[in-house]
């Protein structure tokens, strides 16, 4: 099983295929796991708004995606400076470990939340992004957020090693600022990266902060795209803008 230890913990990862890189960020706000690409275990039996995009990418690149920290098969201490900083420095140091130095992102839900995060963190790391609903702080969805941080703390509870504070208190501060938490409206304009947007539309993936993210990134927007009508070609237009955008391997 392919484990990554990092500061206080370790992470899950898989890859498959070959070419260049590609780093997936699954949907499911801070449970963002490998398998919600493909399934939710809280609708089981509902078909998911988008395709799975691992077995549409895996024959042109070498895609590599993981359960984030304390979700799924990873775990993490949960210290007094928990936060967005921690996932990303977890998410450089895979990329160090598989010895990626330049990638492309696709990232859902708060999947985007990280892609942003690391192209901030490492300018120039991230060649191209699909990003495809994401989060973020609308005038009206404050409560639906928390009760967001509220499910995930409260999957943590039972671990011996977790301190309730703490939880609360990480909760609170990664999600106390606007837009999609992980990075100011600046920060995401200062990028410059080739974007691909499936822009959300509800109370958590608010189509306000999809539009801020379309602007301030001159992205290119795809939509619609959710639900079994246009699923399938959505996840083969992420397929052809990646490969667009792909650099020339030299040999």
């Amino acid at each position: 099983m392919p484990i990554l230890s990092v500061d206080g913990g370790e992470i899950y990862y898989e890859q498959s295929g070959e070419g260049y890189p590609v780093l997936l960020f699954a949907p499911g706000f801070l449970s963002s796991r490998i398998e919600r690409w493909h399934s939710n275990p809280s609708r089981p039996g509902i078909d998911q708004d988008w395709s799975d995009p691992i077995p549409v990418l895996t024959p042109h690149f070498s895609v590599v995606r993981l359960d984030v920290r304390n979700a799924g098969r990873s775990r993490a201490a949960i210290g007094s400076d928990y936060g967005w900083s921690s996932y990303t420095a977890d998410h450089l140091a895979l990329l160090q470990h598989l010895d990626i130095q330049r990638c492309h992102v696709m990232g859902g839900c708060i999947g985007v939340s990280f892609a942003l995060a690391l192209e901030k963190a490492r300018p120039g790391t991230v060649s191209a992004q699909v990003l495809q609903n994401p989060i973020g702080l609308s005038e009206i969805n404050r409560l639906t957020v928390d009760a967001e941080i509220a499910h995930w703390a409260s999957g943590l509870l039972g671990r011996p090693d977790v301190d309730q504070k703490l939880l609360d208190e990480a909760g609170k501060r990664m999600f106390a600022t606007d837009f999609i938490f992980s990075v100011s409206c600046d920060d995401a304009a200062r990028g410059n990266v080739p974007t691909l947007l499936m822009p959300g539309d509800d109370k958590m993936h608010p189509a306000s902060v999809s539009a801020d993210i379309a602007r301030l990134t001159n992205a290119e927007v795809l939509a619609p795209w959710k639900g079994p009508d246009y699923r399938d070609a959505a996840s083969l237009r992420a397929r052809d803008f990646l490969l667009e955008h792909t650099p020339e391997q030299r040999p």
